[in-house]
């Protein structure tokens, strides 16, 4: 979208700034670190996890420990990418969002309040991301 001036000089179209990108990318940053915790939570500590009924959805702690430690990793480093205007990240963080909202039902029975709550931020995370026009940046 370049447009020549009056005076023959072109002019480069500027990204729109979007506070839903903006909050986006720190929401995604913010839940990767509490994924890398969870996910730390889940290597070290086995019984962390556990209901009495036994029902919670996942099939070995130390595998599911790993699992969210590296969408953990993948959040913080997207959270950094949509800041930046990354169409690619907003992509990314799409993804990550709706896998981490799948592994939020895992936890309903072990944290009731904290996976529904996980799952409006995961849903509100991806509405961010698609609203915003595909030129607008975070910052």
């Amino acid at each position: 979208m370049n447009a020549t001036t009056a005076h023959g000089h072109r002019s480069t179209a500027r990204p729109v700034l979007s506070g839903w990108l903006g909050f986006a990318g720190v929401l995604l940053f913010t839940l990767g670190l509490i994924h890398v915790m969870s996910g730390l939570a889940a290597l070290f500590k086995d019984d962390y996890f556990q209901v009495a009924s036994g029902s919670l959805l996942v099939f070995n702690y130390t595998a599911w420990g790993w699992i969210w430690l590296a969408i953990g990793v993948l959040q913080i480093a997207v959270g950094i990418g949509v800041l930046g205007g990354s169409l690619a990240a907003r992509a990314g963080g799409v993804a990550l969002a709706g896998l981490a909202l799948i592994g939020q039902i895992a936890y309903l029975a072990a944290f009731p309040f904290w996976s529904l709550i996980g799952v409006g931020l995961c849903v509100l995370v991806i509405y961010a991301l698609v609203a915003p026009p595909e030129n607008a940046r975070g910052t």
